[in-house]
């Protein structure tokens, strides 16, 4: 039980969702971790704190000086200290901002403030709410905190309406939190180099050579390893994504040349590297200091081949490190796959095969199989969300490591 002993505080605020709280409590017993609830006043008016004292099996906390009369007081710096982690569900949008902005009037803001640990929230508004500018802003901001957002869920709200805003259910949040505590230590200590996102070649001022990688995989893998305890070191060609996590540092390239130069630099002190960047084969020989004007009826470019980034580094390969690869393939995919296991001194190769419909580029899911050099079984996974392929890639990871 990966929840089993973990110091759960769970902050309820001012919602209709406020009932899931009673199931969330429950669940987290019932996992055998120990829950301290923290109410804001206005959750009161939607479910009591005797029910969640009751499940819980601890006082309800929402006031730092409960008792007046004696000085008794909650601390808020030793329940920061004390907590695995602060989940807030739900997470009411006037919180959210309050968290945002680092405004401090209650308990709950200020365990927030002090807490050490991982912190969680998971917001519950009606559809319109949720996705107003200013709430959309915040929650942006409490992930630039390195907070983790538990996204609402699509369904009937108590508007009536109908759309995105549903507390997640209790049963995904443990799930979540499960995975989470299962893998939060396991890269602890590891260094993990991640290219990801295509490279542009120019051949004028205005005009390049590309191809339609997204990059979303190589920033799932970044996200997941970070979410695991390593120190990620993501180099990323031109992509339209944001990642904002602490332990997670970006280094923006153009060319093949310039994410070939960024990895050299840092290849040695990594322990894994993975190279999930759509680099360009070829790029333009000359490229044109003005704009190419349409004059002919055909052009002709010359193109010279790109240095191969995995190739290279698996030359310099040390005991101890480990070297992931991707292969996209349209016909023959693991011949091809192995061949580039072992022209490119990779330990494990993710195939992509085109012909897979929802996989490879521009999609936000993905279909892979897993090969290895210690054997020669193939590990094929169903089509999934680029997250989900994320936790199977590094789960096999760190299976190969051991």
């Amino acid at each position: 039980m990966s929840l089993q002993g973990k110091k759960i505080i769970l902050g309820v605020c001012g919602s209709i969702a406020a009932y899931k709280a009673a199931f969330l409590v429950r669940l987290l017993v019932k996992e055998k971790a120990e829950v301290q609830v923290i109410m804001t006043k206005a959750a009161q008016e939607f479910i009591t704190p005797l029910t969640l004292a009751t499940l819980s099996k601890r006082p309800v906390l929402s006031q730092f000086s409960p008792d007046l009369s004696t000085g008794q007081w909650n601390n808020h710096v030793d329940l920061g200290l004390w907590a695995d982690l602060l989940l807030i569900a739900p997470i009411s949008a006037h919180t959210l901002a309050k968290f945002a902005s680092g405004h401090c009037d209650d308990l709950l803001t200020a365990v927030y403030l002090s807490a050490r640990c991982p912190v969680w929230v998971a917001p519950a508004m009606d559809l319109d709410m949720y996705q107003h500018p200013s709430v959309q802003t915040n929650l942006k901001k409490l992930t630039s905190y390195g907070n983790t957002i538990v996204d609402a869920e699509e369904g009937e709200l108590a508007s009536g309406l109908s759309g995105v805003g549903r507390l997640a259910e209790p049963e995904h949040i443990i799930q979540k939190l499960s995975a989470f505590f299962e893998h939060s230590q396991s890269l602890q200590g590891k260094k993990v180099l991640i290219t990801a996102g295509p490279t542009q070649e120019p051949i004028d001022p205005v005009r390049y050579l590309t191809n339609a990688s997204s990059g979303k995989m190589g920033y799932a893998l970044a996200d997941e390893a970070a979410q695991r305890g390593a120190q990620v070191e993501l180099i990323s060609g031109p992509v339209s994504l944001e990642i904002n996590h602490s332990a997670i540092t970006v280094t923006s390239v153009t060319t093949a040349e310039e994410m070939i130069e960024a990895a050299q630099e840092r290849f040695s002190k990594t322990n894994i590297s993975i190279f999930a960047a759509a680099v360009s084969d070829y790029a333009p020989t000359q490229k044109y200091s003005q704009k190419i004007k349409k004059k002919d009826d055909t052009l002709t470019l010359t193109l010279r081949k790109n240095p191969d980034i995995a190739q290279t580094l698996g030359k310099r390969k040390t005991e101890g490190q480990i070297l992931i690869g991707f292969a996209l393939e349209t016909n023959n995919e693991i011949t091809h796959a192995y061949q580039k296991l072992k022209k490119k001194n990779l330990d494990i190769v993710v195939l992509n095969s085109l012909n897979d419909a929802g996989a490879g580029f521009g999609h936000d899911t993905n279909q892979v199989s897993l090969l290895n050099r210690k054997n020669t079984d193939i590990l094929k996974f169903n089509l999934k969300d680029k997250a989900d392929v994320a936790r199977d890639i590094w789960n096999f990871i760190e299976q190969y490591e051991v």
